[in-house]
C-alpha cells in the first residue's frame, strides 16, 4: 500500500497540529472534542439532518435487538450503568428463563444480568413500546438485519426518533451491502444519516467481567456519535468517536476474514512469526482494500482496525478464530458450522469481501485465499503455499486512485458530493 505516502498526504492537505496537542487530546475523552478523520469526499450542498431525540440526562430506556452473545453483554454494560433495558429475543424459552433467573441460557450462560433487565419477545415490540424507547440497539447478525428492519420500519416514528446504534459486523451475502445501505434500502437514507456504528476490540466476555475496553463510535453526524458515546461510556468501557461509518463497518466485518487466516495458521501449527506476518499483512490488505472502496486510510489504525484485527487474530475466544483453527486441524467447514453453536460472521463475509475485491480490482491475496477455502473447496496448505510462493512485492501500496463504491453509496444516501475521486500518490 502506498500507505506513507497516503498519510504524508493526508496530514500536508491540511494544517498539521503540533503534538504536544495531539498529546493532550488523547489524555481526555474523545468524544468531547471528537477529531475529525481525513475527508475523502465534501458534500456539494448542506443537507437536512435527523436527529434523535434528546437523550435523558439520567437513565435511558434502552431496546437492544438480539441476545445473544454481544447483545447479552452489552444489556449487562448498559444495565449496571443504571439504564432501564429491554432484551428482544425471538426465542420464547429465552425470553422466559432470563426474566426468571436473570441468566441467559444459551450465551454468557454464568453471568448473573442486573436487574433493570427485561426480556421482550417473542413478538416483535409494538409501536408504542418503540416509541417511548431512547435507544434501540442492533445486536442482530447481518445477514438477517435487512428483514429485521423490513418489519421494523412501520413502527418507527422519524418524528420522535431513537438514537439508532448498530453492533454488527458483516457485509451481505449477494448484495455485499454494508449496513449503512441495508439501513438506505429498508428505512430511508434520513435514518441511515443518523445512524451510529460501535466496533472495537470487544469480547463479550471480558466486558461483562468489566475489564478495560475501548471502542470507536462512528456517525456521518458529530452529535449522534457524541450521544452513543456518552451512552456507553464508562471508566472501563471508554469510547472514542469517528466521523467514517464507511471505514469503521469495513474494518469490522474483514477483520473477521483475517481471523480465519490466523486461526488456520496456527491450527496447521505455525507459530508467532507467522500469526505476525498474518496480521500485518491483513492490516495492509484491509487498509488496501479500504482506502480504494472510499474510506479514510486513517481509520485502519483505530481501535476498529488493527485494534479489533489483533484480537480477533490472536485469541482462541475469536469464533472466527476457531473455524480457521479447526479448518487448520483438517475439519470440514459443514461440520465446523454444525457445532460451532454461534455466529461466526467472517464465513459469510468472506462472500461479500471478495465480490468488493473483484469489484475494485485490488490486491487481496490472503482474504481471497481464505475465500477459496471456504467456498473453492481449496485445501488449506495448498493456499498456504502459494501465498507464501507469491514473488516479493512492494510492502505498502495503495490503489491509485479511490472512493467509487463510497460515492456511489453516499449519493444513495443523499450526500451529494462534488469532490472528483482522490488520486493516492505512491512511492
Amino acid at each position: 500500500m502506498r500507505f506513507l505516502s497516503s498519510l504524508g498526504h493526508a496530514f500536508t492537505s491540511r494544517s498539521v497540529r503540533p503534538l504536544s496537542y495531539i498529546s493532550r487530546s488523547l489524555a481526555r475523552p474523545s468524544f468531547a472534542s471528537p477529531l475529525q478523520p481525513y475527508p475523502l469526499f465534501t458534500p456539494s450542498r448542506p443537507f437536512a439532518m435527523l436527529t434523535a431525540k434528546p437523550q435523558p440526562a439520567g437513565a435511558s430506556k434502552v431496546l437492544i435487538f438480539g441476545a445473544g452473545n454481544f447483545g447479552s453483554c452489552l444489556a449487562s454494560h448498559l444495565g449496571d450503568s443504571q439504564h432501564d433495558v429491554y432484551m428482544w429475543a425471538r426465542e420464547e424459552n429465552i425470553v422466559s428463563h432470563f426474566n426468571k433467573h436473570k441468566r441467559n441460557p444459551v450465551y454468557l450462560k454464568d453471568h448473573e444480568f442486573p436487574a433493570n433487565i427485561t426480556a421482550v419477545g417473542p413478538e416483535v415490540p409494538s409501536k408504542e413500546f418503540m416509541e417511548d424507547m431512547d435507544v434501540l440497539i442492533f445486536a442482530i447478525p447481518t445477514q438477517f438485519l435487512r428483514d429485521n428492519l423490513r418489519t421494523l420500519r412501520p413502527k418507527l416514528n422519524t418524528e420522535n426518533m431513537p438514537l439508532m446504534v448498530f453492533v454488527n459486523k458483516g457485509i451481505e451475502i449477494g448484495s455485499h451491502a454494508l449496513t449503512l445501505e441495508i439501513i438506505t434500502d429498508t428505512c430511508g437514507p434520513e435514518i441511515a444519516r443518523a445512524a451510529t456504528f460501535v466496533s472495537g476490540p470487544s469480547f463479550a466476555k471480558e466486558i461483562v467481567d468489566r475489564q478495560p475496553t475501548s471502542v470507536s463510535v462512528a456517525s456521518f453526524t458529530e452529535a449522534e456519535a457524541a450521544k452513543a458515546a456518552t451512552l456507553f461510556h464508562q471508566p472501563h468501557f471508554r469510547c472514542y468517536t469517528n466521523g467514517d461509518p464507511i471505514g469503521i463497518e469495513l474494518s469490522g466485518a474483514l477483520k473477521n476474514v483475517y481471523a480465519i487466516a490466523a486461526g488456520m495458521s496456527d491450527g496447521m501449527g505455525f507459530q508467532n512469526n507467522t500469526r505476525a506476518m498474518i496480521i500485518t499483512r491483513g492490516l495492509a490488505e484491509l487498509t488496501c482494500i479500504g482506502t480504494a472502496y472510499g474510506a479514510s486510510p486513517l481509520t485502519f489504525l483505530g481501535l476498529a482496525g488493527v485494534g479489533d484485527l489483533f484480537l480477533t487474530c490472536s485469541s482462541s475466544n475469536s469464533r472466527n478464530y476457531t473455524v480457521g483453527y479447526r479448518l487448520g486441524q483438517g475439519e470440514s467447514l459443514d461440520d465446523i458450522m454444525k457445532t460451532l453453536g454461534s455466529v461466526a460472521e467472517g464465513v459469510s463475509t468472506a462472500k461479500g469481501a471478495q465480490m468488493i475485491i473483484d469489484e475494485l480490482g485490488v490486491n487481496a491475496p490472503i482474504a481471497s485465499s481464505v475465500y477459496d477455502v471456504l467456498y473453492n473447496g481449496k485445501d488449506t496448505r495448498l493456499a498456504v503455499r502459494e501465498l507464501m510462493e507469491l514473488p516479493p512485492s512492494k510492502e505498502l501500496e495503495l490503489p491509485p486512485t479511490a472512493g467509487k463504491p463510497a460515492r456511489r453509496l453516499l449519493r444513495k444516501l443523499g450526500l451529494e458530493v462534488d469532490s472528483p475521486v482522490p488520486q493516492v500518490r505512491g512511492f
